[in-house]
């Protein structure tokens, strides 16, 4: 008998990722990996084989400025999901969707109903949503007999308490879904029962999780699920990030709009594409570059972002009644030591005290034997995630 696959898509605007995994008694296990990043001269497709442990490069013709999920990047996709059919039948292809509104708090078959109702979210997650969809109608020409499988970043979220959910508007925005949805939730899935697999005796207490990437946030875990989270209604609101502005007064937008003139489009993209740690910096929204910058602009882009994350810590901290372990995780929190250093220090006045020598071989524990606050660095697997939850719709069909 033919072994069952299952696809992920993980489509931002920056990238495209594409997971095979192998479903086994165990859970799904990854055997290649497929990612589709930009460069200066145009975009790549890295084909990655984990069981012989190898990676090959190919450069698709296709420019930069372009979506990751243009129709002929998909095409050279496809092409190498289709070389892999003597390992297996693809049994369902799993797609990470960024907002899935207040009516989407579980994986779901996906069907042209479903993704009219998506589409609609899309105003609330302009930079993702659209990416995160696109793959779905290249995947029902090229594989219309297979099943697709939506599984929600904002799901993660939904046990919150109603209080840590709403806004302080009028009770019919929040009857009619104006609410903290939160993001990440695929990521800190991951966590969540990474630390119940290796380290069950975090796993029941109070964590607070940052998800360090492009895009950045926090999570309150207590018993494994989301008690409070820095997002709220969109990805623009919580800490800053690398383009987006986070936490704003919102009548700065107001201010914006209707006493200097800037249209509703205007500060839509301001916020979104021009602000954060670029908007601060003027230079970049890269950590490391400003790291590694002489500049005054750098080294101030730098300190803000570190003063907010430890405004999050104590806010998150105080919705938790405590905290028992820090969880650093993301692009950042994985490859920036330098940042992680900064970030156990923001912490020392909830007892954390830095292991230089454990950050720099990058953890898993980030903090000394005596610290009274552990401090980790888990890398996160969102695909994993998606690869799962698909693995047990299919179970439960």
């Amino acid at each position: 008998m033919a072994e069952r696959l299952v696809v992920t898509f993980n489509a931002g605007s920056s990238s495209l990722r594409c997971g095979v995994f192998r479903m086994t008694e165990g859970g799904p296990l990854q055997i290649r990996n497929f990612h589709i990043r930009g460069l200066p001269n145009g975009m790549i497709l890295s084909a990655k084989d984990l069981d012989a442990g190898t990676q090959v490069e190919t450069d698709l013709g296709v420019p930069t400025s372009v979506d990751r999920a243009h129709p002929e990047a998909l095409t050279h996709m496809f092409a190498r999901l289709d070389d892999l059919s003597d390992l297996g039948t693809i049994a369902a292809f799993s797609h990470r969707i960024v907002h899935g509104g207040p009516d989407y708090a579980a994986p779901i078959l996906i069907d042209d109903a479903i993704v009219a109702e998506l589409l609609e979210l899309q105003v609330l997650a302009p930079s993702h949503q659209p990416h995160n969809l696109r793959p779905i109608r290249r995947v029902q020409e090229h594989y219309p007999d297979i099943p697709q499988i939506a599984c929600f970043d904002t799901a993660f979220h939904r046990t919150q308490p109603r209080v840590a959910q709403i806004f302080g508007l009028p009770r019919e925005l929040t009857d009619d879904g104006i609410l903290r949805y939160g993001f990440h939730g695929l990521s800190y899935d991951y966590i969540a029962h990474k630390l119940e697999r290796s380290y069950p005796e975090l796993a029941t207490k109070r964590i607070i999780v940052a998800q360090l990437g492009h895009g950045v946030s926090m999570c309150a875990l207590k018993d494994g699920r989301s008690v409070a989270t820095t997002m709220g209604l969109t990805a623009l609101d919580g800490l800053p990030m690398g383009q987006r502005c986070g936490a704003l007064d919102p009548g700065v937008v107001l201010h914006l709009i209707m006493d200097r003139g800037h249209s509703p489009a205007e500060v839509r993209d301001m916020l979104y594409e021009r602000s954060g740690l670029l908007g601060v910096s003027g230079i970049t929204g890269e950590m490391n570059d400003l790291l590694a910058s002489d500049r005054a602009a750098a080294a101030e882009a730098v300190d803000f972002f570190v003063y907010q994350c430890g405004r999050n810590f104590g806010s998150l901290a105080a919705a938790l009644g405590g905290v028992d372990a820090v969880v650093l995780t993301g692009g950042m929190g994985e490859h920036i030591p330098a940042l992680r250093e900064r970030l156990v220090q923001e912490l020392a006045w909830l007892g954390a005290e830095l292991d230089p020598s454990a950050n720099s071989a990058g953890g898993p524990f980030l903090t000394t034997e005596q610290s009274r606050l552990p401090v980790m660095m888990l890398p996160t697997d969102e695909e994993r995630v998606l690869a799962r939850r698909a693995y047990n719709l299919l179970a439960s069909r």
